[in-house]
């Protein structure tokens, strides 16, 4: 048993690093991190618990490691905590919870009335309790599915309480991967924070680190720490400092999946024009392709119901890949239907533009639309932002960072899993999705390239339009009323774009 003394006061906030601040400052009833190794997120927890603990309007905190030293690692933290902030503690030690077959515990009780106390990880200890909870490496638990389903009775009884699950990956396929990404995908309304290795070192972990080692602080000694790290590390780097679960590959969508989502009654539009065409008069490309319009898609849009929102995304390419034009219509039941697709090979600009302008003018309530704006596509996304406004239309840079946050949180994945979307049945569509493949967990399309049935070349290009169609369902301006001005506004682009999902 240890009784604490007094000690100088130390302001937390002086204490803290800023990613280390953020997780504190989030009052979710459930928060969730993903983070490298050693960046001092339990060790923040602690002093979390023991402001809490000390409060007399406080609570309780159950920590949950994997093992025992986990515990007492916890519990000396705390400890420290309330030693540095001055927080009387009554005593420090460990007892036995012998109506729960034997359970040790680490524990430090409050003048409050209120403890922290650390246990270990069996399910079953959580029951009967109330106050906060915290699951430490939840990756690494055997029973973690059971663990959360035993903490989440926790928050029946009170707003107030909140549970913590902290967490570096361990494959993904672990569970706690398979939460992370059910919260990003909306399925869980949990809030989400991610601490790289780069996030912890850009908010100041290395000097923290030469600061309490007494080393000498100079970015190209961090740049060299850093280094040598990731070489120690070898291929285990990318999981345990960069929050990417191991064996992460393969497609994101299965065939199966896709197969199921898809339907025969819907058709893929396909336009092509030979290279002399860019060579003939603006006139006449103009009529061209209007009368293509008029007479492919106007029939098929007639067939929309009026009454109904609708939304479309674009993949831009000008003449290696493919434009593809994805419209959705969102029914009574929200569920999202691509009524067609449009795929453009070899189209100039200013008639790619003339598309696009005919199809959103001719939409059902027509509320948003998301473009791929790298490159090529810049041009497109701001002359249809200029048209629309930039309350409906979306100029997309397109990045693996962006995929990474978004893809899942979208639901684009999840839309097939559930079954909400419809799209048309076409075995080249079904090749472009199944070309998104987990890199380093992230969905993208590789920069490999496949053949159509047509046997030129294809770039996932419908899985594009269709992911970002998707996101503009999601991002929907309002509907928009538009009187068309005519064909006087087609322009025209600059060439390019490398970065694919």
């Amino acid at each position: 048993m240890t009784n604490f003394a007094s000690a100088p006061q130390k302001p937390i906030t002086h204490v803290l690093l800023p990613y280390q601040k953020r997780w504190i400052a989030d009052t979710s009833q459930v928060k969730v991190i993903e983070k490298s190794r050693r960046v001092g997120i339990s060790w923040a927890e602690a002093a979390g618990s023991v402001l809490e603990a000390a409060n007399q309007a406080g609570q309780d905190t159950w920590y949950i490691g994997y093992n025992k030293d986990m515990a007492e690692e916890f519990i000396r933290d705390c400890a420290s905590w309330a030693r540095d902030l001055n927080l009387a503690a009554v005593e420090m030690g460990q007892e036995v919870f012998e109506d729960e077959k034997n359970i040790l515990a680490f524990r430090i009780n409050f003048p409050s009335g209120f403890r922290v106390t650390a246990l270990s990880s069996q399910p079953n200890n959580l029951r009967g309790k109330k106050g906060r909870v915290i699951i430490d490496e939840a990756a690494f638990h055997d029973k973690l599915d059971e663990l959360l389903k035993a903490a989440m009775a926790l928050t029946m009884w009170s707003k107030d309480t909140n549970v913590s699950i902290i967490s570096t990956h361990d494959g993904v396929d672990n569970p706690f991967n398979e939460l992370v990404s059910d919260i990003r995908a909306g399925k869980k309304p949990y809030s989400l924070h991610r601490v790289t290795l780069e996030d912890a070192l850009s908010d100041g972990l290395y000097e923290r680190i030469c600061l309490v080692n007494g080393y000498d602080y100079a970015p190209h000694l961090e740049t060299a720490w850093e280094a040598d790290l990731r070489k120690r590390y070898g291929d285990s780097a990318w999981e345990e400092m960069d929050c990417i679960p191991s064996q992460s590959g393969g497609a994101y969508l299965s065939r199966a999946l896709i197969e199921l989502c898809m339907s025969s009654d819907l058709p893929v539009l396909r336009l092509s024009y030979p290279d002399t065409f860019a060579q003939m008069s603006d006139r006449l490309r103009e009529l061209e392709t209007l009368a293509w319009c008029q007479e492919t898609l106007q029939p098929l849009l007639d067939r929309l119901p009026k009454t109904s929102r609708s939304y479309y995304g674009m993949d831009f390419a000008r003449s290696s890949d493919l434009s593809v034009l994805a419209p959705l219509i969102e029914g009574q039941g929200l569920h999202r239907t691509c009524p067609f697709l449009v795929e453009m090979r070899n189209v100039p600009f200013r008639q790619q533009e003339q598309i696009v302008f005919y199809l959103a003018d001719n939409l059902p309530r027509f509320s948003s639309g998301a473009h791929d704006s790298r490159g090529n596509g810049q041009y497109l996304g701001e002359v249809a932002m200029q048209r629309y406004g930039a309350g409906s239309i979306h100029q997309v840079m397109l990045s693996q960072e962006w995929y990474r946050s978004n893809m899942p949180k979208f639901k684009f994945k999840a839309a097939f899993e559930d079954k909400e979307i419809t799209i048309p049945k076409d075995a080249d569509v079904l090749d472009d999705l199944r070309a998104i493949q987990l890199d380093k967990g992230v969905p993208k399309v590789p920069d490999t390239k496949n053949t159509g049935k047509d046997g030129k070349q294809r770039h996932g290009d419908s899985a594009i339009a269709l992911c970002l169609a998707w996101f503009a369902s999601l991002n929907a301006g309002g509907v928009i009323e538009f009187e068309s001005v005519g064909l006087d506004r087609i322009g025209s682009a600059t060439e390019g774009y490398l970065l694919r999902l």
